[in-house]
């Protein structure tokens, strides 16, 4: 194979198909690597002009005997991992770790043991040297040319060169990509715990000094299952379903408050081929503890609408802040705009929601028939519906009678769409028809509607929700 030129590899499937098993398969190996040499030779050339003379110069260089040759020797620029420790810090250079999830101990626990043999390995080192990664990694019978290099094939040995020699010494280099490099050690860059391991804290010696590395094939298989959980299709179809009030099979998940850390800055690669091909990004989910709130539940008096108290929430205030944002970068009407606007609107809606529910939750029903409750009525139906419950002793009928007419959801609905428009108004033009739309999302929230839904039932009400103004 080796002095023949990619083309002549490609053309010749005819002259061995009766050739034997071992033939087959050496001319499949041969065909996998002319035809990766092939793509990336013709990627480069058609940045050339057709009589620039570096043309036969890349030529050469692709023919495949050339082109192994070389990548044997460039190899050992880079570095197969699963743990890599430059994530920790750009500058650390100490050890990195290739340890496959069935090398692993298996623990309770999710990590790196859990991601089984379909595992994403990465690579880190000199990124001229990442073609030599792609070309292990090209598959050939459901493996990669890696694997069956760490296999010893001698078919692929073969169809590399017909030298053993060659063979073997090309196959060492190659395989030698997931070995250890030297001895194990640290960087004053990186990062170093330690831990207890004995009774007693106050003895030096019963620690035990961690270097932590970077799980970056862990960390790959989480963001890929993030982007396919917020960004996939059945996710989209699942959450358009939602806002149209429609079953679905599937469902699908939120993760609330993640954060994205870039690494890297401008130039990925230089961190990892996996960081590289996240362009940087690398989800952290929100641990925090819970955050406890001692102050009683006030009624709402003395004011003219509860929006303003609600606009105070943590979460809210969040919400807004990057819907703001958000629509003041001018993004292209997508379908990616449509459901990152969707999302932010669902999160206010939901807290909306909530924050109802304290309010029921918390205060003694009849609250709002205080003197000093100023509330528009239709906040005061909405946050107060148990003053007219015929079972209790001190029912208002009248009340009752207007909260059974179901006209006060529309009010709630249109009062939710200007209180957004006025807070989006500081820094976006909005007007009537963001504020219909806001409305509309309100009334179709899968939280809101099911809230009103269990208060109908308990209240005895017309199971339908006035939608027709908001519209």
């Amino acid at each position: 194979m080796s002095r023949l030129p990619c083309e002549e590899i490609l053309s010749q499937p005819e002259r061995c198909q009766m050739t034997g098993t071992a033939l087959d398969r050496r001319l499949q190996f041969q065909q996998a690597i002319a035809r990766f040499l092939q793509e990336r030779r013709d990627a480069k050339l058609e940045k050339l002009q057709a009589d620039d003379p570096k043309r036969n110069e890349l030529i050469a260089q692709f023919v495949p005997e050339t082109w192994l040759d070389d990548a044997a020797r460039r190899v050992g620029q880079i570095q197969a991992v699963t743990h890599s420790l430059k994530a920790i810090h750009p500058d650390a250079r100490g050890s990195n770790l290739y340890r496959p999830p069935d090398q692993l101990p298996v623990r309770s626990e999710i990590g790196s043991h859990c991601l089984g043999q379909d595992f994403a390995g990465d690579v880190v080192g000199n990124a001229a040297a990442l073609d030599v990664y792609k070309f292990l990694r090209v598959v050939v019978d459901e493996r990669s040319l890696l694997d069956w290099m760490l296999a010893g094939d001698v078919d692929l040995k073969a169809a590399m060169s017909p030298v053993s020699a060659v063979a073997e010494a090309w196959t060492e280099a190659f395989v030698g990509l997931v070995q250890p490099r030297g001895a194990v050690a640290t960087h004053t860059r990186g990062k170093q715990l330690f831990w207890l391991t004995g009774g007693n804290a106050a003895d030096d010696a019963g620690f035990h000094l961690l270097a932590p590395l970077y799980a970056s094939s862990l960390a790959h298989a989480v963001y890929l299952s993030i982007q396919e959980t917020r960004f996939g299709e059945l996710a989209k179809a699942a959450r358009q379903a939602k806002r149209e009030q429609l079953p679905h099979d599937d469902g699908y998940a939120d993760y609330p408050n993640l954060a994205v850390q870039k690494l890297g800055g401008t130039k990925p690669q230089n961190i990892s081929q996996l960081n590289s091909e996240r362009r940087g990004d690398n989800y952290l989910l929100a641990s925090l503890p819970p955050r406890w709130k001692s102050e009683a539940v006030k009624p709402p008096l003395g004011i003219e609408s509860v929006f303003p108290r609600f606009a105070r929430r943590d979460e809210v205030r969040r919400s807004l802040r990057a819907l703001a944002l958000f629509l003041a970068s001018n993004p292209d009407p997508t379908m990616e705009t449509r459901d990152r606007v969707d999302e932010l609107i669902d999160a206010i809606a939901e807290e909306l929601a909530s924050f109802a529910a304290e309010l029921h939750q918390a205060l003694t029903p009849g609250w709002s028939a205080d003197d000093r409750c100023v509330l528009p009525e239709e906040e005061c139906l909405w946050l107060d519906p148990e003053r007219g419950d015929p079972e209790r002793a001190d029912s208002d009928p009248d009340f009752h009678g207007r909260w059974l007419r179901m006209e006060w959801p529309e009010k709630i609905g249109k009062r939710f769409g200007n209180w957004l428009n006025s807070r989006l108004d500081e820094k976006l033009p909005v007007g009537s028809v963001e504020q219909r739309q806001w409305s509309r999302m309100l009334l179709l929230d899968e939280e809101w509607a099911g809230q009103l839904h269990e208060q109908r039932s308990r209240l005895n009400a017309p199971h339908y929700i006035p939608t027709r103004g908001a519209s």
